[in-house]
């Protein structure tokens, strides 16, 4: 039987003026993230058979390659040699992060120089989380790169990775990590946070370098070399087999008048002789040693070439594997400048994990014992120190500071400065020899020592008058 309502909507329908509503809502499912176009995976990530190849790959030129091998150690030697310390101003959270660097299992003076190596080798890391239910301690574990299946990231946010999904088992199972986040959830939106819930088997770090915004994974610092190594390799093989080839030679026997029966019976008793041998003949047969020529000019530039084309991507100089050139001292330092430029890039992102990870040590702590902690409270921000990677030339800033600060009182004497600008510019110049100073700070600073000179000179003055 029809309803009132179904008869409205013949009605309406017959009149012409029904009004079709579209329905909208949306939903999640828990595994939607693992659907992908049939057409292939995002554009800005390498295809899940590329990026395995490109790891083992990694891996395998590193382990045999000379030069793959100086490009990922190198930084390493400069950004890690003379280590790393993580600081918090509260001597309490100061304590409870050398408890966590100096655990027995995370042992992050051994354990950081291996995450930086495969950082650079594999191009992301993922270190699970195991926190201690009792009092927050937080240890750190190790997902291998070539076990994540995919990076799934905010919705509402591209470069932003929410959780990781590994590969299955040979049982089938897999696991799906959530990615931390130093911050509440409500930093996300209401899809990211609807997916962040289906991620269940605990919680990781996830870091990766040589990405774009627009993607999901990492890549190798190696992988535009990759080709090129190999090729090097191929060539340096090639000369040794042509260098063997150059050392082979044969003795070619010239008989004079005579006919093809008597060559044939010199050919039949005829003995190579030995190094030192004698041999004896006459006017009528001739010896000679005959090389193959092989247009063996000197191949060292061609070495050279290809050597510098892959040194030069990895913006290594170089005299740093060994080839002088015509490098001198001077030249040099001019070279080594863009290497260093890229080291201190690479030293910052590991400089930003580091202390990602002190302050989830810190966070945990204070969870689990009561405490309060006011993110903008800087007694408890974790800060990493690294190495310097280069001796600073201290004589030479030391003469500009001195040429600064003249030149700055010079030109508020002649008020053409304030004391804020002169201020800005000579922090600028400490910060050269290594002096970081905020300058409205240094300024407060410098104003209340004047003052405290000003009182302690009329204490003396008064001291003076009365003595009189």
């Amino acid at each position: 039987m029809a309803t009132k309502t179904d008869t409205k909507t013949a009605q309406a329908a017959e009149s012409g003026t029904e009004k079709f509503i579209e329905a909208a809502g949306s939903s999640i499912d828990p595994d939607e993230e693992q659907w992908r176009p049939l057409t292939g995976n995002n554009d800005r990530d390498l295809e899940p058979m590329k990026q395995d190849r490109m790891q083992k790959l990694a891996k395998f030129l590193w382990e045999s390659n000379l030069i793959a091998d100086r490009i990922i150690e190198l930084p390493l030697a400069f950004m890690l040699s003379d280590g790393v310390r993580l600081k918090v101003p509260d001597d309490e959270a100061q304590a409870i992060i050398e408890k966590f660097w100096y655990d027995p299992i995370n042992n992050m003076d051994l354990s950081l120089e291996e995450f930086a190596r495969e950082l650079a080798l594999f191009g992301e890391q993922c270190y699970p989380v195991f926190v201690n239910q009792m009092n927050g301690h937080v240890r750190l574990g190790y997902l291998d790169p070539a076990e994540i299946d995919d990076v799934i990231t905010d919705p509402d946010n591209k470069r932003q990775p929410i959780g990781i999904k590994t590969k299955k088992d040979g049982k089938g199972n897999y696991r799906r990590f959530k990615v931390i986040i130093n911050a509440d959830e409500s930093v996300f939106g209401a899809r990211a946070r609807r997916k962040r819930k289906t991620f269940t088997d605990g919680e990781c770090f996830y870091f990766r370098i040589r990405g774009l915004a627009s993607g999901a994974r990492g890549r190798s610092d190696l992988l535009p070399q990759m080709d090129w190594l190999d090729a090097y390799d191929q060539f340096l093989f090639g000369e040794l087999d042509r260098n063997q080839g150059l050392r082979a030679f044969m003795w070619d026997v010239l008989i004079k008048g005579a006919n093809e029966e008597d060559i044939k019976a010199k050919a039949k008793n005829i003995q190579v002789p030995q190094s030192g041998g004698v041999r004896v003949h006459n006017e009528s047969e001739e010896w000679t040693a005959l090389v193959p020529e092989m247009n063996a000019a000197d191949t060292s530039q061609s070495a050279r070439l290809f050597r510098n084309h892959v040194l030069g991507g990895a913006t290594i100089p170089e005299h740093w594997f060994g080839g002088g050139g015509d490098v001198n001292r001077s030249t040099a330092g001019e070279m080594d400048e863009p290497t260093f430029k890229i080291l201190a890039a690479r030293q910052r992102r590991l400089k930003y994990m580091l202390e990602v990870i002190g302050t989830f040590v810190i966070s945990m702590w204070a969870q689990f014992n009561n405490r309060t902690i006011d993110p903008s409270d800087r007694a408890f921000w974790v800060t990493c120190e690294l190495p310097e990677m280069v001796q600073r030339d201290t004589t030479k800033y030391a003469s500009a500071m001195q040429q600064v600060v003249g030149a700055c009182v010079a030109a508020m004497n002649a008020r053409l400065m304030t004391r804020e600008v002169a201020i800005e510019i000579i922090v600028a110049t400490a910060r050269r020899l290594g002096v970081d100073k905020e300058p409205g700070q240094l300024l407060k600073e410098v104003e209340a020592m004047i003052a405290t000179q000003k009182t302690d000179d009329a204490d003396v003055d008064l001291d003076v008058g009365v003595g009189g």
